[in-house]
């Protein structure tokens, strides 16, 4: 049995002729330690996707399973990293990163529990920005305070819901080199969710498009067998890269051109000219 499971998981939000159907029989297999990178519209429900994985939604129908359990709620085995950090402004980058870790592991005396908050913020190049506040930081400091404190928890798996996509370009990418060596050390699971095909072929062991909705769905599985350490620039001229993403992209618009047809308007993939 593989480490996640998604049976035909269907979500839609409100009742009657206000229903929006979100996902539709969404079914997926992820291995443990692999990284799974699922790209979609804006607006196709990734979002919604990655709130069932924490156990913030719960599916419709359908069934979600974790290691063999039903996912039945949140909890510290999965870490969340979102878009918007989610960090409470009033603690330090150490006390935020604090709350998570003596909330998991109370039994662990304060020595204990601060050598581990100092451990992940070293992780993240975060130990000389410990006493500081979240407003005295840069958009991707805090991002790598979010990313220290999901991991923080030891989760069995980290799901991430678009956290870089509102830096800037360079912030941007020095962030996905952090999050693949973090991974490298660490070899968590990891579920990333992009609307960035570069980005998910650069970071991802696999990509998995995701429809554009309603009714969204996960597409053809496409295996990024590139090997590591990968060089941004070297991709460019790669045509394993090449064929992924060009085949990524065509089913990607073959989606949202049969989503035109039913509804004129909606948000465009990101497909950047070539990463930098």
């Amino acid at each position: 049995m593989s480490f996640l499971t998604l049976a035909n998981v269907s979500k839609s939000f409100g009742s009657g002729s206000g229903r929006h159907d979100v996902l539709a029989n969404v079914t997926l297999n992820v291995e443990r330690g692999e990284f799974v990178a699922i790209v979609g519209y804006s607006g196709s429900g990734k979002t919604t996707l990655i709130s069932l994985l924490a156990g913030l939604l719960e599916a419709d129908s359908g069934q979600i399973c974790l290691d063999g359990e039903a996912i039945q709620g949140p909890g510290p085995d999965r870490g969340v990293v979102f878009q918007n950090y989610s960090l409470l402004p009033w603690l330090t980058v150490h006390e935020n990163v604090a709350l998570a870790v003596d909330r998991v592991f109370p039994s662990l005396t304060r020595p204990q529990r601060d050598q581990k908050v100092r451990y992940y913020l070293m992780l993240v190049n975060l130990s000389a920005a410990a006493g500081k506040y979240p407003s005295q930081l840069s958009g991707g400091m805090r991002q790598r305070v979010s990313v220290a404190r999901a991991l923080s928890m030891d989760p069995e798996i980290l799901l991430l819901d678009e956290p870089l996509s509102a830096l800037d370009a360079l912030t941007r990418a020095t962030l996905q080199d952090e999050i693949v060596r973090i991974r490298e050390t660490d070899r968590k699971t990891v579920i990333l969710i992009t609307n960035d095909v570069d980005e998910g072929i650069l970071m991802a062991d696999r990509l998995i498009p995701l429809s554009a909705g309603p009714s969204a769905t996960l597409g053809p599985s496409f295996d990024v067998q590139i090997p590591r350490p990968r060089d941004r620039k070297g991709l460019n001229h790669d045509p394993e890269f090449k064929r992924i993403r060009r085949e990524v992209v065509d089913w990607l618009l073959a989606s949202g051109h049969e989503k035109s047809r039913r509804e004129p308007s909606f948000a465009a993939v990101e497909v950047a000219p070539a990463l930098t």
